[in-house]
């Protein structure tokens, strides 16, 4: 036996191979057959070449990746994994041969080549770490800075909390651990769902994956070997969230061009030649587009040159800052410094010791390894281990650099080290996280609100002893505790048209359930978004309407809708608001919404929209229950759309009793070819919250071939 593929009845792949090595290669090739159009999409958008074949839209990303190193960071943290983990290295080489083996007839089932023209290419071996840092470069919402800069000069400092919150263009999940004296087999549980933008074909690729080391189960990252995030070895599982650590700085630079090139000013007082050339990137139906690449000591340029910040940019950030430059200093620009491109690792030394764990105790060794993005992890054994702590690498440096931009050539604002990941325990029990402070709190500045992480709490306090088929019950919850201080503002107000009274009633009297089926919920909607509308427009935030002129893809950080949206419930109580009459407001949002009502249910406008690179087939997408802060997270943005692009990217349940109880499901499906019969068979499960049982009998499987 070299290597052999079966599929169980949803199509998910378990694979079986003599060794790690060749395990890997068929990983890769099946995950090849199965997403060849998932794989190739990233692999451009890695490489910032995705406008070659996507067109002008994906423009932006592709100018973005390149003025952020991403390809070249990737090999250079591949070169030091073959210097330092050679073991490692050749295991992420053997994936790589197994997708260039599959590539070719993969993109043969899948129309998206067909449509755009594009010919599979070829991976290298740092392909999987460039598809890594693409798909979480901005998993720590560094942009995040550009918006507090552009609050603390409109409003002043004390504004930036009132919008702290898990934004627009954040991800988070929901993960809960009950350790054995609080189930029904007497062994540890471990079960949540991540929270990311839902993407067909989907970003977690359910696999089994067993060779004489070891036999494991989880959710992997097509294009990247192993199963990093949600795994269970048999007699180990592990699963994680985001920690929403803060670990990207962005500095300001001054930068000055010389016949030699480009300069940028030390803390020391010396200008220092910049690294610099040009690219070019291709653009289907258009003219190819030349891009500077810049980099400094601090890191690469990813916004404005040594011609100065975008126009309207540059005032923005020098006016709000007393070290600003005067008039005849040299512009500014604004660098990125991520930690891999400091230290070229990636974290992947962590993926094998993963995979051949054991006991929590392997969990732990592994994730000391573990680098981007930072996550807090739990783990529990057969044995009764558990495990609750953060895992990544976070630079100790100024608090400045941690809330906002920092000047480049003052001192003070290097990086001196790391810090050490915090560690947690269980309370009666029972551990949860879903972004919100607690274990991770010295590593970040903003955070999910709570509402998700006490609800899951307050749930399993429900019950003395829990059990893997319990567990959906909780992922399905859609309390929605933020609706509060709207409803509490509703309550106090005084005369209202009969319309508007009946409205009223109507929602004083709600369970406060996101259901699709709930009408009172539908009309809390309406109420919230015209809320968020007339705040957006009041005048007190009118500098803010209009984001200054840097990079598109980071405008979802500065999009003022967005963030009164999510930071609704911290302005409706905050002890005072600009001026702004918050009663009227909600009053006037319940006259317009009583003027034209709605007259269906939450799930008539609340419905799933998945992102797709390249839109092939129109579905008619489901409704949905659930929004941003209920446990069933299926995030809509209020005052702008009650569409869901993001919510749970797959569930998942781990008993360490038996694994043959666990459970996922994924949105869509396993596969990723349209038209396949599991392209989409999971979704009805998804959307009632059933999970597919987790099988790892080879006996039981269709096998598929031998590799």
């Amino acid at each position: 036996m070299t290597g052999e593929i079966f599929r169980d009845a949803w199509g998910i792949p378990h694979l079986r191979a003599d060794g790690a090595r060749e395990l890997a290669r068929v990983q890769g090739r099946v995950t090849a057959l199965d997403r060849a159009w998932q794989l190739e999409v990233e692999r451009h958008r890695a490489q910032g070449t995705s406008a070659s074949f996507l067109g002008a839209e994906a423009l932006p990303w592709d100018r973005f990746v390149r003025r952020a190193r991403l390809d070249d960071t990737a090999r250079r943290c591949f070169a030091e994994l073959e210097g330092q983990d050679a073991e490692t290295a050749a295991w992420v080489r053997a994936y790589v041969d197994g997708v260039n083996e599959g590539l070719a007839e993969g993109a043969a089932r899948t129309p998206e080549f067909a449509r755009t023209g594009l010919v599979p290419g070829r991976w290298e071996p740092w392909t999987p770490l460039g598809v890594w840092l693409g798909v979480h470069i901005l998993f720590a919402g560094f942009p995040a800075k550009l918006w507090r800069e552009q609050v603390v000069r409109h409003l002043g400092a004390d504004a930036v909390g009132l919008f702290a919150t898990d934004g627009p263009g954040t991800s988070g999940s929901n993960g809960w651990l009950v350790s054995g004296e609080r189930t029904g087999t007497g062994h540890a549980i471990i079960a949540g769902d991540p929270h990311r933008f839902i993407e067909e074909p989907g970003v977690y690729q359910q696999i089994h994956l067993s060779c004489p080391e070891f036999d494991v189960v989880g959710l992997a990252v097509p294009g990247v070997p192993g199963i990093a995030h949600f795994g269970h070895t048999g007699t180990v599982a592990w699963a994680i969230t985001n920690a929403m650590a803060d670990y990207q700085d962005l500095y300001r630079e001054r930068l000055r061009r010389t016949g030699a090139g480009v300069e940028a000013l030390d803390p020391d007082g010396v200008w220092r030649r910049a690294a610099r050339h040009t690219e070019v990137v291709e653009v289907a139906g258009e003219e190819p587009v030349e891009v500077e690449v810049i980099e400094t000591a601090r890191g690469p340029v990813i916004i404005g040159g040594p011609e100065g910040l975008p126009e309207g940019f540059s005032s923005g950030l020098t006016d709000a800052l007393p070290d600003a430059p005067d008039a005849d200093a040299p512009p500014l620009a604004i660098t990125l410094r991520y930690p891999p491109r400091v230290t070229a690792d990636l974290g992947f030394s962590a993926l094998l010791p993963l995979l051949r764990a054991r006991r929590v105790a392997d969990v732990d060794r592994a994730v000391d390894l573990w680098a981007e993005p930072v996550n807090v992890l739990q783990a529990a054994d057969t044995e009764g281990g558990l495990l609750h702590r953060v895992a990544g690498r976070v630079p100790v440096r100024s608090a400045a650099n941690r809330t906002r931009l920092v000047p480049a050539w003052e001192p003070g604002h290097d990086w001196q080290g790391w810090h050490e990941p915090p560690r947690g325990g269980l309370t009666d029990g029972i551990a949860a996280m879903a972004n919100q402070r607690g274990l991770a709190t010295p590593l970040g500045v903003e955070f999910a609100p709570p509402h998700r992480a006490d609800r899951i709490t307050a749930l399993l306090g429900e019950k003395d002893h829990w059990t893997a088929a319990d567990m959906p019950a909780i992922h399905m919850d859609t309390q929605l505790a933020s609706a509060a201080p709207l409803l509490d503002l509703l309550s106090a107000i005084g005369t209202l048209t009969p319309e508007a009274a009946r409205i009223r009633r109507i929602l004083l009297a709600w369970d406060r359930r996101m259901d699709a089926t709930s009408e009172a919920a539908a009309l809390y909607a309406a109420v919230r978004s015209a809320v968020v509308r007339r705040l957006a427009a009041h005048p007190a935030f009118a500098a803010l309407s209009v984001a200054p002129a840097y990079p598109e893809v980071l405008l979802p950080w500065l999009a003022l809708l967005p963030r009164i949206g999510f930071a609704l419930e911290h302005l409706l109580s905050a002890e005072e608001l600009y001026g702004i009459d918050r009663a009227e407001t909600v009053r006037a949002a319940v006259e317009e919404v009583a003027a034209q009502p709605p007259t269906g249910t939450w799930g008539d406008t609340h419905r799933l929209a998945p992102w797709r690179a390249l839109p092939t087939t129109s579905y008619d997408e489901p409704s949905l229950s659930g929004d941003h802060d209920c446990v069933l997270c299926t995030s809509a943005v209020p005052g702008l759309t009650d569409l869901s692009a993001r919510g749970p990217s797959a569930r998942y349940v781990w008993d360490l009793a038996d694994r043959e109880a666990s459970l996922w499901v994924v949105p869509l499906g396993a596969c990723g070819v349209p038209g396949s019969p599991h392209h989409r068979d999971q979704l009805p499960l998804w959307l009632e919250g059933d999970l597919v049982p987790v099988v790892t009998d080879f006996t039981q499987f269709e096998k598929e071939s031998d590799v």
